[in-house]
């Protein structure tokens, strides 16, 4: 190994052991559905790891634990409806349940811990179909495959003696994957916002939009936020439920809006591979506006039931080729019925 390697392998063990880990270890968690070879990995396996993390919390989410419900309506400008033939994109209104989180296990953790921060909305269109996403805040995901996935959860486990991460264990795994190197450069710049109300959301994954003749157009998405940005402060440090309070704030003086842009891909951009970005100058689409006006605590709220399972698609939509994305839902699946089993234990202890 030159000198110049060695350093700059040095330089991304440094980053991750001083506040790295936490971005990318949570960021993680938003994805931590089901990307599972049943073969090689289980939905059994994946929660375990996830759990050694964040926790055993009953009766929660095992990945983004800490959140809030919303509510809300889409309105479609109609511009998409040339790319798809789901109904929610011609011009009109859909409603909506979301839910803002940060990442984790721990429903307890403080926001300010927790700089990756999560979207998730069901578009419930007058057909009966839904459509049913989640995104982060961040532009591009760590790792390529399911294995480099798992890898990382294991890397960035605590040791037993030291109460931290093993720097050789990392050291190898940057070795290993030397595509998390990009997402390391953004980490070391990145700094959260004030508001969940100033994030930009992101599929990260792609998509297919297909239209009324079966055409299809590869596309990723985002929620771009008509609220402007601003860094987190010292004062929101001091609060452990800071972007809770402040959204119970914002929506009671009027409603939150974002405009749901999509990033259509060019011949060469890839649909399976969602470390790469795509490049800017790609042609985008506003398809409307999503417009939330209120929040309700999650244990009692509308999106507690719900399983963000981001390949329930509507007619219209469907999944691309990346088998992160395609292997996702068994480990929401678990996690959803682990949750709701422990609730309704719960409540029957409570009679």
């Amino acid at each position: 190994m030159n000198i110049k390697s060695q350093v700059n392998r040095q330089t991304f063990v440094r980053l991750a052991l001083v506040g790295i880990i936490p971005l990318i270890l949570f960021g993680l968690f938003l994805w931590a559905g089901g990307w599972l070879t049943p073969e090689r990995l289980t939905s059994d396996k994946l929660v375990t790891v996830l759990q050694q993390s964040g926790g055993v919390h009953k009766g929660y989410r095992r990945n983004h634990a800490k959140g809030m419900c919303v509510l809300g309506k889409f309105i479609s400008n109609g511009n998409a409806s040339t790319l798809s033939r789901a109904i929610l994109f011609g011009k009109g209104e859909t409603a909506v349940t979301g839910r803002f989180a940060i990442a984790g296990g721990n429903p307890g953790a403080p926001d300010y811990a927790v700089p990756v921060r999560s979207m998730a909305l069901s578009f419930q269109q007058s057909n009966g179909e839904q459509w049913r996403t989640g995104m982060n805040a961040m532009p591009f995901f760590p790792v390529s495959s399911v294995e480099g996935f798992y890898e990382l959860q294991t890397a960035t486990l605590p040791d037993a003696a030291t109460g931290k991460p093993n720097p050789e264990k990392l050291s190898a795994f940057v070795m290993q994957h030397p595509e998390i190197k990009p997402f390391f450069a953004w980490a070391k710049q990145y700094i959260p916002s004030s508001s969940w109300a100033s994030d930009r959301f992101n599929s990260l994954n792609a998509f297919r939009l297909i239209d009324k003749a079966g055409n299809e157009q590869l596309v990723r998405w985002s929620m771009v936020p008509h609220t402007g940005f601003a860094p987190i402060s010292d004062a929101d440090k001091q609060n452990t439920d800071f972007l809770q309070q402040d959204l119970v704030h914002r929506l009671e003086q009027g409603t939150l809006e974002w405009d749901l842009v999509f990033t259509l891909a060019q011949a060469g951009d890839k649909g399976n591979d969602s470390t790469k970005a795509w490049p800017a100058d790609r042609k985008t689409i506003n398809a409307g506006t999503l417009v939330l006006n209120k929040a309700i605590p999650q244990q009692q709220g509308p999106c507690n039931d719900i399983n963000y399972d981001p390949l329930i698609l509507p007619d219209g939509i469907a999944a691309s080729d990346d088998p992160i994305l395609n292997a996702r839902s068994s480990a929401y699946a678990k996690s959803y019925n682990l949750r709701t089993h422990e609730q309704a234990q719960q409540a029957g202890e409570n009679l």
